[in-house]
């Protein structure tokens, strides 16, 4: 009897001295559970509210059960508005992208990120790397570009960075530079600057400056440093929330509201109806 409570004490006193233990590996192992969550969770979902792709399921769901936000006279008012915009109202179809520069879907999206496409997986890697995914800011300006279709570009901080990106942006548009600007900004190294090293920071506007003088934009760094455009960031990002519009990437193909980084294939059926 006294072996049986002698072991019975001994055994408590090495339960005892295991649960720390126990403890200590659990929380361990949940803070590095949570790492790993987090670098998954900026990718795919962004500090704030970064949008990828519905599944063909979640969109057929959305669609029937949705009903249309805004309509095309909303879409034809934007050409009349103080935003980036290419051509006018008068065209069949109307392409609205709704974007941050500091979001990774939005980068897959324009088809300048190969890198972030890859990480992705199979579903957003790029066709010309030998995958399926067509990215759709790509095909709509070549529409643009042929005189079918007008594009509107409107910023929402989908991820938190690229409010002096997207003043680049603007600096660029207004002296013809647009597209120059956009392909440096959607770039993984345009990616890497905005986000690791620039991070809205005035004192980083030489730098982004620098990055984008390729792009032949004068000024820059005037455009960046300054407060010109800090009432446009504003208007653009209440515009896109009268959209319906909360994350990035965002399209409206006229009235059709696209929400995430669809594949332009999955898109395309709506540009040619509206072609017709």
């Amino acid at each position: 009897m006294v072996k049986e409570e002698t072991s019975k004490k001994a055994d408590k006193g090495v339960f005892e001295k295991l649960v720390p233990i126990f403890i200590l590996a659990s929380v361990l192992m949940a803070f590095a559970v949570g790492i790993l969550w987090e670098k998954v969770n900026n990718l795919e979902g962004g500090a704030r509210s970064t949008t990828a792709t519905p599944t063909v399921a979640q969109a057929q769901q959305a669609q029937q059960a949705a009903k249309p936000t805004i309509t095309q006279d909303q879409v034809k008012s934007l050409f009349s508005m103080d935003l980036v915009k290419i051509g006018d109202d008068k065209r069949k179809v109307l392409f609205v992208e709704i974007s941050d520069p500091s979001c990774p879907y939005c980068h897959i999206a324009s088809g300048k990120n190969s890198e972030l496409s890859s990480q992705a997986g199979d579903r957003f890697k790029y066709v010309s790397d030998g995958g399926t995914y067509v990215p759709p800011v790509i095909e709509m300006r070549k529409l643009v570009e042929q005189g079918k279709a007008s594009y509107v570009y409107i910023y929402t901080p989908g991820h938190g960075a690229g409010e002096m990106a997207t003043k680049a942006l603007y600096c660029g548009f207004e002296q013809g530079k647009y597209w120059e600007v956009h392909d440096l900004l959607y770039t993984n190294k345009g990616y890497e600057l905005i986000n690791n090293t620039v991070k809205n920071d005035k004192a980083k506007a030489g730098q982004l400056a620098d990055f984008l003088k390729s792009a032949g934009v004068s000024d820059l760094k005037s455009c960046l440093e300054g407060t010109k455009y800090d009432e446009r960031i504003n208007s653009d990002t209440a515009l896109a929330r009268t959209l319906g519009v909360g994350g990035t990437p965002a399209f409206f193909i006229n009235e059709t509201l696209f929400s995430g980084a669809y594949s332009y294939k999955d898109m395309e059926s709506a540009v040619t109806a509206a072609l017709k």
